[in-house]
C-alpha cells in the first residue's frame, strides 16, 4: 500500500518519450489519417486529403480533457483508447499548423467525476494532475521549444490545468512574447464585465481580431434554442463583477458565423455516458463514408450569447445536407444535451470549430512572423 501511494505521487520523468502521447517525428496518434469526407453543396461526398504541410517553427502543447475510465481518483500513465482517441480527434488536426506535443498526465478520472456528480465526492487530486502538466511544460520549454512560437491547447480539465499554468508560468513573463494563443474551451476564463483582461489573467487578453497574438480563446457551447439551465456547468462566473469570456473562433470580433466543424473519433453517445469508436456503415447518396472524419459545410453557425450568469457560444444546427449524418453527429441523442442540459455541447466543443481554430493559428503564425521581421516586412 505504501509503495502504491509513493508511485502515485512520484514525479513523472518527462525526459522519457513514453510519457508523451505525441511528439514530433513519431508514428503516434498525432500521425493518424486525417482525411475528411466533405459533403458538398449538392449533398455529394468527396474525400479531402489531409494537408501535408507541417510547419517547424510553431509548437502546440496540448492537455487532453477528462476521459480516463481508470477506477481510481487519478489515472495512471498507461494510455488506453480514451486518451489516444481524444488526442487524435482534438490535437492531430493541428499538425498542419504546428509541431504537436501531448504529455500523459495523472488526470482526475471520469470515474471520479461521475461519483462527484452523483454526490459521492470527488476523490481525485487536481494538484497532482497539475504537477504533471507543469513538469511536462518545463521539460518541453527547457529541451524542445528552442525559441519557437507556441500555442497552448486544452479542453475541459485540460483547459482548467492550462489556465493555471498560463497564469503562473506565462502571464506577464518574457515567454509570453512567444505565445501565439491559449485555446481553452470548456472552462471559464473570467474577465471583468465589459473588459477583455483583468480577471484570471493580468495581461493575457481575450482574442478579438484576426492575427492577434498572445491572447486567449475560450468558449462553452450550448445548442441554440435551449438556453443553458440554472445549473449549467460551463461558461459560468461565480465571482461578482466577473463573467466567463466567450470568443467565437470563427469570428473573433463577434457576430454570427458559420462554423467549420470536423466530426470524428471519438464519437460520444449520451453526453458524458460512454466513449465509442466511430460508427460504421454510414452512407451519403448511396456512397459509404470511408474516412475517420466528416465535414458538412453550413451545418453549424455560432454566436456568443448570454443567459443569466452564463456566457456561451450559441450553436445553431441546420440539417439541410445529409440529414442522417447531421443527426448522427449533432443530434440530441449523440450530443446528450437533452439528457444532460447542464453540459450543453461540451463533448464537441473542439470539433464544432476545428477548422476555424486551424485557420486562426495560421493567421497568428503569419502575424508573429511579420512582427519578428519588423518594418522591413512591410
Amino acid at each position: 500500500m505504501l509503495l502504491a501511494a509513493a508511485l502515485a505521487t512520484a514525479t513523472v520523468d518527462y525526459a522519457r518519450s513514453d510519457h508523451w502521447l505525441c511528439r514530433p517525428g513519431r508514428a503516434d496518434v498525432c500521425a493518424a489519417d486525417l482525411s475528411v469526407t466533405r459533403i458538398d453543396a449538392t449533398g455529394q461526398p468527396r474525400i479531402e486529403r489531409a494537408p501535408t504541410q507541417r510547419p517547424a517553427d510553431v509548437d502546440c502543447f496540448y492537455v487532453y480533457p477528462t476521459v480516463s475510465l481508470d477506477p481510481g481518483g487519478n489515472s495512471d500513465l498507461q494510455p488506453d483508447r480514451t486518451e489516444r482517441g481524444m488526442t487524435e480527434a482534438q490535437l492531430a488536426p493541428f499538425r498542419s499548423v504546428c509541431r504537436t506535443f501531448a504529455p500523459l498526465y495523472r488526470q482526475v478520472t471520469l470515474t471520479a467525476l461521475r461519483k462527484g456528480l452523483g454526490g459521492g465526492g470527488i476523490p481525485g487530486d487536481f494538484n497532482l494532475a497539475y504537477a504533471d502538466v507543469l513538469a511536462a511544460w518545463r521539460q518541453y520549454l527547457a529541451k524542445d521549444n528552442r525559441g519557437r512560437a507556441f500555442v497552448m491547447v486544452g479542453h475541459s480539465q485540460g483547459s482548467l490545468l492550462l489556465k493555471r499554468l498560463v497564469a503562473e508560468e506565462i502571464d506577464g513573463k518574457p515567454v509570453q512574447r512567444r505565445m501565439l494563443s491559449a485555446i481553452l474551451p470548456g472552462t471559464a476564463v473570467l474577465v471583468p464585465v465589459g473588459r477583455d483582461v483583468g480577471g484570471d489573467f493580468r495581461t493575457v487578453r481575450l482574442c478579438r481580431r484576426d492575427g492577434q497574438i498572445g491572447c486567449v480563446v475560450s468558449w462553452a457551447s450550448y445548442r441554440a434554442g435551449m438556453s443553458p439551465p440554472a445549473n449549467a456547468l460551463f461558461g459560468v462566473s461565480r465571482r461578482a463583477g466577473m463573467v466567463a469570456g466567450c470568443t467565437n473562433p470563427a469570428r473573433l470580433a463577434g457576430g454570427v458565423a458559420t462554423l467549420d466543424a470536423r466530426f470524428g473519433a471519438p464519437w460520444w453517445k449520451g453526453g458524458v455516458a460512454q466513449y465509442a469508436p466511430p460508427v460504421a456503415g454510414w452512407t451519403v447518396a448511396g456512397r459509404p463514408i470511408a474516412t475517420h472524419y466528416v465535414a458538412i459545410p453550413g451545418l453549424l453557425a455560432g454566436v456568443c450569447a448570454t443567459s443569466g450568469a452564463v456566457s456561451y457560444l450559441s450553436v445553431r444546427v441546420s440539417r439541410g445536407l445529409a440529414p442522417e449524418i447531421a443527426e448522427a453527429v449533432t443530434g440530441t441523442a449523440t450530443i446528450g444535451d437533452v439528457a444532460y442540459p447542464e453540459w450543453g455541447f461540451h463533448v464537441v466543443d473542439m470539433a464544432i470549430v476545428q477548422g476555424d481554430l486551424l485557420e486562426m493559428v495560421r493567421r497568428q503564425r503569419r502575424a508573429y512572423t511579420r512582427r519578428r521581421a519588423g518594418p522591413a516586412a512591410g
